[in-house]
């Protein structure tokens, strides 16, 4: 791998490429993005150069989708007449399906495997791109087939995984989705709830708050510019997750004063402990 071109250089590709030069990349970064995106790239050295898509996808031995997930299927549509015959085609993006279907239908001269790294922070952006953006978080993959995991560039793209500090996860795309609503999607409605209730009662108006409520309203920071692509791709995982979630919440509520209210909490400190263990 000696020309890797991402397309979409905020967070999550920035991220990478910076990732990737920590790990200790020697080869050429190219960077497809806005004038103004790729201006601040370069100033903040994260790219190496900026072309127009075609020009990138035609030198580059790795493409690395980190765009908007319509975007990026978009981007598909187009990347199989632009890539090199046998580069590999991956994606940052937060659901699979859709784009790896869209994948199998157009891409043919490249290789193509999902991705999702499992980190992100609430600012967007290039300027908020960090090398340890990955540390210790798991990378999903979601290959069309258990053989293209056996390909040459995908063996040598799996290989950078711990080198940029993360591990990498198998899946299929449509239990990758169904995973991520709950465990991802979910946390992230949770969050933007409370925090849209609180900005509506006169509660939420005053100091009177310790640290839970900000730890608890931090995902609700995060944009819907990227939120409303994953609702629209993954709409009935997330309502499933959310009918759930709303039944456990019900549950809590009338075992309030009861005894099934502590094995609520010794449930939810089991799995919060289990989580903190692992990462």
């Amino acid at each position: 791998m000696k020309t890797v071109a991402i397309f979409g250089v905020g967070l999550i590709g920035g991220s990478f490429a910076l990732a990737l030069r920590k790990g200790g990349f020697d080869g050429r970064i190219i960077g497809v993005s806005s004038d103004q995106t790729v201006r601040a790239a370069l100033d903040l050295q994260v790219i190496d150069e900026a072309l127009p898509g075609p020009d990138a996808a035609g030198q580059a031995d790795l493409v690395y989708l980190a765009q908007p997930i319509h975007k990026i299927a978009d981007c598909l549509e187009q990347l199989d007449t632009w890539v090199k015959p046998g580069a590999l085609i991956t994606d940052a993006g937060s659901t699979k399906k859709l784009i790896v279907d869209r994948a199998s239908q157009v891409i043919s001269r490249g290789l193509f495997l999902g991705g999702h790294p499992m980190a992100g922070r609430e600012r967007r952006g290039v300027e908020a791109a960090e090398a340890d953006l990955f540390q210790g978080r798991p990378y999903v993959l979601t290959p069309r087939s258990a053989a293209d995991l056996q390909a040459p560039a995908v063996r040598e793209f799996m290989d950078w995984i711990p080198r940029i500090g993360s591990f990498p996860i198998i899946l299929g795309a449509e239990e990758h989705d169904r995973t991520v609503a709950f465990t991802s999607h979910l946390p992230q409605l949770a969050s933007t709830a409370l925090g849209a209730l609180l900005e509506d009662r006169s509660e939420g108006q005053t100091r009177v708050y310790g640290p839970a409520l900000v730890d608890s309203t931090r995902l609700a920071l995060s944009s819907f510019d990227i939120w409303g692509d994953i609702f629209d791709t993954n709409r009935d995982a997330i309502q499933l997750a959310l009918d759930s979630y709303i039944a456990k919440l019900q549950e809590f509520r009338s075992a309030l004063g009861g005894p099934a209210i502590r094995r609520g909490f010794d449930a939810g400190a089991r799995f919060a402990a289990r989580l903190r263990d692992v990462t």
